[in-house]
């Protein structure tokens, strides 16, 4: 407790530059981890083929569908625990805590169930080409059979965070992640388990962070201590966390489900598209492990500040994050249009691959600074609780623009290039908006009492 009470100290009064240096950079160690274990595992899936390479990005949106069911309570569980700290008021914090934690075990395993039901028709749904469809079906029923430990271990990870802990829950991301790195080509190669393989080393790494974060949470030797009485059901907060957490839900599922539609969209143009796509998403959340970083410590300062009402520093921590992350993003950009053939390459020397990524890079890349401060405007609606601002933003980014443009401009001319130019402008244009919204103010209001 002692060591929360001089982060928030710290949070609320210290520098900000400083602190959200000090905030940030466990976060961006632990992103670049994930990163590198993403890499390699897209690196070893390659070496099977370009099928066996765009099952896990196939999954993903589907994966995400039903997993933001549930993380929109996270998001609402994140805004009140913060704010709670920010408040000084650390017994309603864990008392949050515990009813979050219980809750989205219950709904973690109903999740399960359902996506393991559904994944057949969901991989017929996007159309996926008959090359891909027998990897992502297998990959797709293991990944949903270990939603319950992802979501747990993502629980624990927002809880620390919240408390300005980033160090703790980065250590033990990094031990999964290193375990996961080891057991992808043991289970991939050795024991010839392929794209199912990979599915498997996830879960026994994940199940295995998830055990550790929840032992740290129930023992107390993190600065937050969940007890049984905390576990209990509590019909009141459940309803304030359902009607924060709903917006957020909704936002996040009618996200999904929108990528699960530009799926369908690229994969109209075939494999090679695709297998473009997703070697391009692993690529670009490796610029973004620092944006991100940045972003996720903004929101645990933005989250204290708005607890204890400091409503100007709260808009300047933002402010100061979305410069940040804008000129990093530019810069990589910059390296990742330069060397756009050499990184493709290393991955697979596919020549119809490599000939794709020249689309993307023309029309897609220069666009990545701008979800930047999209991103980061988003993780501040976040943190201060106003969960149906986000929703709002996120239709308009994928509903109004992305998928309408991706689907038209590349409809006329007849081009995977019109979908890699739809994507693009939906970055810049809901950049804008996010960023005017925000600063009107609006979000500036706790949500605590």
């Amino acid at each position: 407790m002692a060591n929360i009470e001089r982060t928030r100290e710290e949070i609320l009064s210290g520098s900000i530059e400083k602190t959200l240096l000090r905030l940030a950079y466990p976060l961006i160690i632990n992103n670049l981890v994930q990163v590198m274990y993403n890499l390699t595992d897209t690196f070893w899936l390659a070496k099977l083929g370009r099928s066996e390479l765009s099952a896990p990005g196939t999954v993903w949106p589907l994966l995400w569908f039903m997993m933001s069911l549930g993380s929109g309570f996270v998001v609402a569980g994140f805004a009140m625990v913060s704010q709670y700290i920010g408040a000084g008021e650390y017994k309603k914090a864990s008392r949050v805590a515990g009813s979050l934690y219980s809750l989205l075990l219950m709904l973690s395993l109903l999740l399960a169930g359902i996506g393991i039901v559904i994944s057949p028709f969901a991989l017929r749904f996007i159309k996926v080409t008959p090359d891909v469809y027998p990897y992502a079906l297998k990959y797709m029923i293991a990944i949903f059979a270990g939603v319950p430990v992802a979501l747990t271990l993502h629980t624990f990870n927002f809880v620390l965070r919240a408390a300005g802990d980033t160090k703790t829950p980065v250590k033990v991301n990094i031990l999964t992640i290193i375990l996961n790195i080891i057991l992808d080509p043991v289970f991939i190669f050795i024991l010839d388990m392929g794209v199912l393989g990979a599915a498997i080393a996830t879960i026994i790494s994940e199940g295995i962070g998830s055990i550790i974060g929840g032992y740290l949470l129930f023992t107390g030797k993190v600065g937050i201590k969940i007890s049984r009485d905390d576990l209990r059901p509590d019909v009141n907060l459940y309803i304030k966390t359902f009607k924060i957490g709903l917006p957020a839900s909704i936002g996040d599922s009618t996200n999904s489900f929108g990528f699960v539609l530009l799926n369908r969209i690229i994969y109209t143009y075939g494999t090679v598209a695709f297998a473009t796509y997703t070697i391009t998403n692993r690529l670009t959340n490796f610029m973004f492990a620092f944006a991100d970083g940045i972003s996720q410590a903004m929101g645990t300062m933005v989250g204290q500040n708005i607890g204890a009402e400091n409503y100007k520093r709260a808009r300047e921590v933002a402010i100061k994050a979305m410069a940040t992350n804008f000129l990093i993003l530019v810069f990589g950009t910059l390296l990742f249009m330069a060397f756009r053939e050499e990184i493709f390459r290393f991955f697979i020397n596919d020549p119809g691959i490599i000939k794709e990524s020249e689309k993307v890079v023309k029309y897609f890349a220069a666009s990545f600074p701008f979800f930047g401060i999209f991103s980061a405007v988003t993780n501040v609606f976040a943190s201060a609780g106003h969960t149906k601002k986000n929703l709002i933003l996120g239709i308009i980014r994928l509903w109004g623009l992305r998928i309408p443009l991706s689907y038209y401009l590349g409809t006329t001319l007849g081009d995977s290039a019109g979908v890699w130019i739809g994507m693009g402008l939906s970055n810049v244009i809901s950049a804008l908006i996010g960023f005017a919204w925000f600063l009107k103010g609006s979000w500036m209001r706790r949500i605590v009492e």
